[in-house]
């Protein structure tokens, strides 16, 4: 059939509107997946140990740390010792203490740890992976005059990984941290009396692995004073072993635990009387050592990530309580696959996600931070709500491709303030605890006010 010249030049007219728009659509989709958020501030602090991600992976509790009108910085240098400074908040100069402390760099579990307790004391713990015990203190309040290294109870102190701190309202501390070696170790927790200024344990085996496994956690601390404890099995060192997300809660301090429903615990805790808020097998790419928060509600939020089954690819989710049932809002916007199976840090195209919560026109607004390689390794943040409306929204907070780096923020300015404050650094990390060459990079602080 012959199709007059009117009617062809018609259609190639309407097939070209057609294409406009969908190029149109195409570019305004790229444009807001790209989009990078303004009003955020850049402070640089100085350069540090790069060639692996010791200084900027997501377990360090804390990096940074606000008191009063100050924030405070560790990292190791490129030699691997310790480097503490401070900084007025809102101000761009640091002051830079090089301390005769030291880790193993070449590890990237063996991070620094620090807070500031009610009295202004600044604590300090590093290098660890099932050794014993590093910790000291500040000589005086305010002060990066670091004093002798010390025990803190002298219990259960020889085999020790992944200490964090958390600051209490009446301005003690506590110190978690694990006890024995990955698949077959026990959750230890400190309390420190900042009147007193002494340790005690409030629990030399909250979480039992039994010989069998071991709980890689996260923890929060809410406005009420509440703790907030959540964790992943694992059974050997092999990362696809990751299961399951289970969760405690103590309302007085620390000293006895119950479940989301008030139920108390029988002491200590194990695989077979842990409640579990999301029911996760093995081999489903689940992460461990992520973050959690909560609403102002004081219910729990858990961001974490897996695949939920073989034919998809590993996605983030948050894992939430909402009228007393456990939810899951998985977050469905990657499309690159992935395995965490082996031991060791991994290499893995995207960090371990962040967690704070805010409020919105009423309602519960979450903020989760991340990087990921299909977003050209930028630092994102997700704004997700859990409503009936499933809000999600993603911009770039730092335009510039981070290689290995994980998120770590300030939580006492978060709390304060409502100021977001990450540690940032350029990092890479060799699969399976490698090496790399990578050069020394600037440690910056970056400051973002929803």
């Amino acid at each position: 059939m012959i199709i007059p010249l009117r009617k062809q030049l018609f259609c190639k007219r309407i097939y070209h509107y057609l294409l406009a728009g969908i190029l149109i659509c195409l570019f305004e989709s790229l444009a807001a997946q790209t989009k990078v958020e303004p009003a955020v501030k850049l402070y640089p602090v100085g350069e540090a140990w790069a060639k692996n991600s010791i200084n900027a992976i997501i377990f360090r509790k804390n990096s940074l740390v606000t008191f009063k009108k100050h924030q405070y910085i560790a990292f190791y240098n490129e030699q691997g010792k310790v480097v503490i400074g401070k900084r007025k908040i809102g101000m761009s100069d640091w002051t830079l203490v090089t301390t005769d402390y030291a880790g193993n760099v070449k590890d990237a579990h063996n991070t620094i740890s620090i807070m500031v307790d009610g009295d202004g004391y600044l604590h300090l713990s590093w290098d660890h992976h099932n050794n014993p015990l590093n910790y000291c203190r500040s000589k005086i309040p305010e002060s990066l005059e670091m004093g002798p290294k010390m025990a803190m109870t002298g219990s259960q102190e020889t085999r020790v990984a992944y200490p964090e701190f958390y600051k209490l309202a009446n301005g003690d501390l506590l110190f978690t941290y694990r006890n024995g070696e990955s698949g077959k170790g026990n959750l230890i927790l400190n309390r420190y009396d900042h009147l007193r200024k002494k340790w005690s344990t409030l629990h030399d085996n909250l979480i039992n692995g039994e010989g069998q496994r071991n709980a890689y956690i996260q923890t929060t601390v809410d406005k009420k004073g509440i703790i907030h404890l959540s964790w992943v099995w694992r059974t050997s060192a092999d990362v696809s072993t990751n299961h399951n997300m289970c969760y405690a809660r103590s309302t007085d301090g620390g000293q006895t635990w119950e479940r989301s429903n008030g139920e108390g615990y029988t002491l200590p805790i194990t695989a077979a009387n842990a409640e579990i808020a999301a029911l996760i097998p093995p081999n489903s790419e689940l992460i461990n050592q992520t973050s959690m928060t909560t609403d102002d509600g004081g219910n729990p939020v858990i961001a974490t990530y897996w695949k939920e089954s073989a034919k998809e690819v590993p996605q983030y989710h948050l894992i939430y309580l909402e009228d007393g049932l456990w939810k899951i809002r998985m977050l469905p916007f990657r499309k690159t696959d992935f395995s965490l199976s082996g031991v060791g840090t991994k290499r893995i195209p995207i960090s371990r996600p962040q967690i704070l919560a805010s409020r919105h026109k009423g309602k519960s607004l979450f903020y989760m931070i991340f990087r990921d390689e299909e977003r050209r390794g930028r630092v994102s943040l997700a704004k997700v709500t859990t409503d009936e409306g499933d809000r999600l929204e993603i911009v770039d907070l730092f335009d510039e491709d981070m290689g290995a780096w994980e998120p770590t923020f300030d939580t006492e300015l978060w709390k304060n303030k409502k100021r977001i404050s990450l540690y940032l650094q350029k990092v890479e990390q060799a699969d399976l605890e490698g090496q790399t060459d990578f050069p020394p990079q600037m440690v910056s602080v970056l400051e973002w006010k929803p």
